[in-house]
């Protein structure tokens, strides 16, 4: 459905507006950022739409794609890039991202300035903020797509959001309950909980 190119590199430059093959045969879109992230629409295809209607779409999601494997998706024909037109008003706007270590439950919460807050990652304030993480183009983004699309069952295990990535640790520790480092923190709350 999308054009491999042998000879193709990832374009980073703001604006740029990509068509990628997600799950079951859905085409989604992004557009880079002014940080050099993707702002995927809220929109999924069978063809590839008009530039006009993509960018007319709302966001779903901005996300850190790891730029080499943007270019090996481009290479495959997993990708492949519409051209570059003006940046959508919300992804001009920074945002806010969150820095959770593993093992505890106090992340940092980045706000587009650089300026970091301490506060729990059960904090309902932040639920829907990114945690930070770089996304493969080919291994992780057409399932992200799903899991953030919302209409299909996504796989347990799909993080992204606070929210979603609270989950994916309680399912660990779940599955895993002889593992010490999938173990939860004794202060734990559990998603829902608010």
């Amino acid at each position: 459905m999308l054009e491999a190119n042998p000879k193709a590199r990832a374009d980073l430059k703001q604006g740029t507006l990509y068509a990628l093959l997600g799950e079951q045969e859905w085409v989604y879109y992004g557009q880079v950022t002014t940080d050099k992230s993707l702002g995927f629409f809220r929109r999924r295809d069978r063809e590839v739409a008009a530039i006009e209607a993509i960018v007319t779409s709302p966001i779903m999601s901005v996300v850190a794609v790891v730029y080499p494997s943007i270019t090996r998706a481009l290479r495959s024909g997993q990708w492949q890039k519409l051209g570059r037109c003006e940046l959508v008003p919300d992804l001009h706007r920074g945002r806010r991202m969150v820095q959770w270590p593993v093992g505890t439950i106090t992340v940092t919460v980045w706000d587009e300035g650089g300026v970091g807050t301490e506060t729990r990652v059960d904090d309902p304030a932040i639920q829907d903020l990114e945690v930070i993480a770089g996304w493969d183009a080919e291994q992780h983004i057409p399932s992200r797509l799903t899991a953030d699309f919302g209409q299909e069952t996504a796989e347990w295990h799909i993080g992204g959001p606070v929210w979603r990535e609270r989950k994916v640790k309680e399912e660990l520790a779940r599955r895993h309950p002889e593992a010490p480092w999938h173990q939860l923190p004794t202060d734990w709350v559990p998603t829902g909980a608010h």
